[in-house]
């Protein structure tokens, strides 16, 4: 991961499934100011796609980074979506 910028505030929804991940980024993001980074922990494999896809279809959002780590013996999702 080669993080570039710095994370406002981290949302987690570790355990939560489809919809729930998406649904709770876009309530976070509207809290944001500009240019504003939320860092998203997620744990359905299916985020990956749904944020994605999310933010591809969404203005003023942009999904800067994604990735994958082992943490407590499960796989968590780490989204980096950026308000513009």
């Amino acid at each position: 991961m080669t993080q570039e910028f710095t994370t406002t505030e981290t949302l987690d929804v570790r355990g939560e499934n489809c919809p729930m991940p998406v649904v709770k980024t876009r309530q976070a993001v509207d809290d944001l100011d500009s240019g504003e980074v939320l860092e998203v922990l997620a744990t359905d494999p299916g985020s990956e796609s749904d944020l994605g896809g999310w933010a591809d279809s969404t203005d003023g959002v942009a999904l800067l980074e994604q990735d994958q780590t082992e943490m407590d013996g499960e796989t968590v999702y780490t989204h980096y979506v950026r308000t513009e």
